[in-house]
This record gives C-alpha cells, structure tokens and sequence, in this order.
C-alpha cells in the first residue's frame, strides 16, 4: 500500500508516517515545508519521501496526487488552533485550510480512484445533552469556526467520494506537537494550583493508537462514518477535563492541586466548545476494528516514552 499523509509534522500525521513505516508500507509525507524522519522496525530512518504540497492550491495538489498516485490519502493536515480561528483576520486561511483544501484533495482522489481518510472532529455537533454521538448522527450544530469548517470538510469528503473514512476524534494528544497533557506539566511545574473545567465531558485520543486504527481501516473497505478516542474505563465511563488533568499529575508524580471550574467560570476562551463530547465507538467493533486501548493506558505510555522531553 502507498498512502500519502497531510499534515505530516503534525501529531498525528507524524505517528500515521511511523506506521506505516512499521507495516513495510510507503508513505509519502506532504506540506508546505517537510523535514521528517520515522522508523522502521524501531530503527530511525534518515529520510522518508515527502513532497511540497499547499493543499490550499487546487493545482498543486491536483499535481502531487496525481504524480505520486496513492493508493490512499490519510488527510490529517488542518487550522486545529480553535480560539484563533474565531479572529475575523483568521477566517479564511481557516475555510481554506479545513473545507476548500479538504474539496480539493477529495476532488483528486477522485480522479486517480484512491481511497480518502478524512480527520474530523467532535465540534462538529453542538454538545447539548448527554447522550453519546454515534457516527451517522447528522445532527450537525457546530459551535465555533473551527466546527464549522470541519463540518464542511466532511461534506466535501461525503459528497465528492464514495470510497472514504471520515473518522471524528477528540482530546488529542502526541509527542509532535502540543496539546493538554503537555501544558499541565508544564503549567504544574511553576504552579501548586491549577483550575480546569470539569462540565466538558468526552475522551482522550493519543495519536499513537490512534494512526494504529487508521492504518488498519486502510488495509480495509469497510467505509463510512466512524469515531476513535481511546476506551473508557468503565461503561459510561467519560470523563471532563478536570478528571485528566488529575490523571496527568498523578501519573506524572506531580503534587498539583487541581480546582474544577465550569466553562462559564473559567471564561477564558474565545471559542464556544461543547460541553457533550461524548463519542460512541461501538461501530469500529461491529466492523471488525480493534479499538483504541483505555486512556489511562495510553497516557502512561505516552509519558513514559516522552519522559526524557517533558521533564
């Protein structure tokens, strides 16, 4: 399999690489600017293919696509930067980057017949209630710029291709990049006390497993709607992210305490984000998939392997 991957300096573009380098697969890595190594059976290597690729630009990714011709395309490339994307100066390298670059790759995959997976996220629905979404809920409510343009994503995906993976996802954390995990221990390493909202619930998604799955949807044509955060302890068992910050510092031996807030209390975003990110999983079981280990799980792991970086 030959599978070109967005966003490959990103967090998830740079473990969905590794992967695939593990598997004895092709990856090509695109961007604006690359410069990435991987591994392979657990060996560093020196140089993975990449290609320059603004996928803002209709005709150059028309032109990579179609000069590297994959066999699938794993679009992890996106504006993730949430509050920012609500500055007016902002909008639209953000409809650029989510739903214009997003039609445009659809549009090229296409026209070579190669599969498309498509990143999105659960600000595409509006977070009311309590009921966990499910993955063909189209219940569509986005809160913020940033919902709105993933939303618009996935329907330039849904309406341009049959042969497609649109997997939403939430929480994330990695090593090649930054995220929650990494701003509690750095924020707890100058401060005994922490406030962090405990009225938005859903689940975290360490990137690791995470392009695990995706690679393994590939090898498949099993299509369609999914969702992937890591597993629940327990049924029901969704957390707020008060719960992992307090998860974080005890595995990391921190003694921090952490106050819980609610979103309103905490008022310190630009962006409205929802309070229900519950995501129902039970689809990638019923296709065959093997979900993503329980988040505790993968926050260990994801320390011990960075222990040295984060200090």
């Amino acid at each position: 399999m030959k599978a070109l991957v967005t966003g490959v300096n990103g967090q998830l573009g740079h473990d969905v690489m590794n992967e695939l380098a593990k598997r004895g697969y092709d990856g090509i890595g695109v961007g604006r600017q690359v410069s990435y190594a991987g591994v392979r059976d657990g060996t560093p290597v020196c140089s993975m293919p990449y290609a320059q690729m603004d996928i803002t630009d209709v005709g150059a990714t028309a032109r990579v696509i179609r000069d590297t011709h994959p066999d699938t395309v794993i679009h992890c490339a996106a504006w993730t930067a949430v509050d920012s994307a609500e500055d007016s100066d902002k909008s639209t390298a953000v409809w650029a980057a989510n739903a214009r670059g997003t039609r445009y790759i659809a549009e090229a995959c296409r026209d070579i017949d190669c599969k498309m997976t498509y990143i999105s996220t659960d600000y595409v629905f509006g977070g009311q209630g309590t009921r966990p979404w499910e993955p063909d809920d189209a219940n569509y409510k986005p809160l913020n710029v940033y919902g709105q343009t993933k939303l618009a994503g996935e329907q330039a995906v849904s309406r341009t291709l049959t042969k497609f993976f649109i997997v939403r996802i939430a929480w994330v954390f990695g090593t090649n990049g930054n995220n929650f995990v990494k701003t509690m221990l750095k924020v707890g390493k100058t401060h005994n006390t922490v406030r962090v909202v405990n009225d938005q619930i859903g689940t975290p998604t360490y990137t690791v497993d995470l392009a695990r799955l995706l690679v393994d949807m590939n090898e498949t044509e099993k299509y369609g709607y999914y969702h992937a955060t890591n597993s629940e302890t327990e049924p029901d068992g969704y957390i707020s992210w008060y719960d992992f910050a307090r998860e974080i510092y005890r595995q990391a031996g921190y003694s921090v305490k952490v106050v819980p807030v609610t979103t309103v209390e905490y008022g310190l975003s630009k962006a409205a984000r929802p309070l229900n990110s519950r995501l129902d999983k039970r689809k990638l079981i019923e296709n065959g998939f093997q979900p993503l280990p329980p988040w505790p799980d993968a926050l260990a792991r994801f320390l011990q392997g960075n222990r040295g970086s984060l200090g």
